[in-house]
């Protein structure tokens, strides 16, 4: 793997760090930030702020970038929503972001355990506001339906990169179901803002960007965030280049000027990075 620019260097609070990731310990909850090598995870952490990774940490999916780990998953903790909602109060959240592991073996694709999570933060945190970030729960309506009716604020589903490099990049995911949940959930709860994500520097072409952007808006995508692929080992997917800031500044507004109504772009964004922001508010209560 090529040497990292400067740009992507980062400095954190080991303190800090470890501070929240006893919490989770103590409360036998996942973060992202940790199961995905998360570049953010010290100015996260750093600011009591954590994207929780619900039912389990093993997922059942294989994609070619990702770094969490594929393996038999384990079974659904009964604890974890209460859990969850217990670590958002001790950090004083204002914005909570929910992610998942793909569980392919549960009917509902885990949608059950997202709303238990959501009913659970709304009681015990009222004024959090909350993000979902869902798997494509093999294209089941029911499932976005049940993770709908919780009402979160967000939901998010990503896309990770555009539709001719799926077969090698999400060998088990497809584009057009992908695009499907999005248009679905908007048009089901068209107050719910949706969310997606795409990473650059994997071999994509400008003219595939600008399709894959298009088709998102076609959906009724409202937010979207566009960050660097960094390639976990050598076993993961090659990395073709790094991209520069300034790239990704035109990224942006390219994507603004196509009608997206907030937008995070750049080399260090991840999908649940600063999330708040898009909803204007801040990550932590003063």
């Amino acid at each position: 793997m090529s040497k990292k620019p400067d740009w992507l260097k980062v400095e954190y609070s080991a303190a800090a760090v470890n501070e929240v990731a006893a919490l989770m310990k103590e409360l036998k909850l996942n973060t992202v930030c940790n199961e995905a090598n998360c570049p953010n995870l010290g100015e996260c952490f750093g600011k009591h702020t954590a994207t929780f990774m619900i039912l389990g940490s093993r997922c059942t999916r294989n994609c070619t970038f990702c770094n969490v780990t594929h393996a038999r998953p384990e079974p659904v903790d009964p604890s974890e929503p209460k859990n969850l909602a217990e670590a958002v109060k001790k950090l004083g959240l204002k914005h909570v972001v929910i992610t998942q592991v793909t569980r392919d073996d549960l009917k509902d694709g885990g949608a059950g355990q997202f709303a238990a999570c959501l009913n659970e933060l709304h009681e015990l945190c009222p004024n959090t506001t909350t993000e979902v970030l869902i798997s494509d729960m093999k294209g089941s309506k029911e499932s976005y339906d049940t993770v709908l009716a919780a009402r979160p604020n967000v939901l998010n589903h990503n896309v990770e990169t555009v539709k001719e490099l799926y077969s090698v990049v999400r060998p088990q995911a497809n584009y057009e179901r992908s695009l499907e949940l999005l248009r679905y959930c908007k048009e089901k709860a068209p107050d719910i803002l949706t969310k997606t994500g795409f990473m650059v520097g994997l071999g994509e072409t400008e003219e595939q960007i600008d399709s894959l952007m298009d088709d998102l808006l076609k959906v009724g995508c409202d937010i979207l965030t566009i960050g660097q692929y960094l390639q976990p080992s050598e076993k993961h997917y090659k990395l073709v280049r790094y991209v520069t800031p300034e790239e990704f500044d035109a990224l942006k507004e390219k994507a603004l000027r196509k009608g997206f109504k907030y937008v995070a772009s750049s080399p260090l964004v991840r999908s649940s990075y600063r999330a708040a922001e898009a909803l204007g508010v801040s990550g932590k209560k003063e």
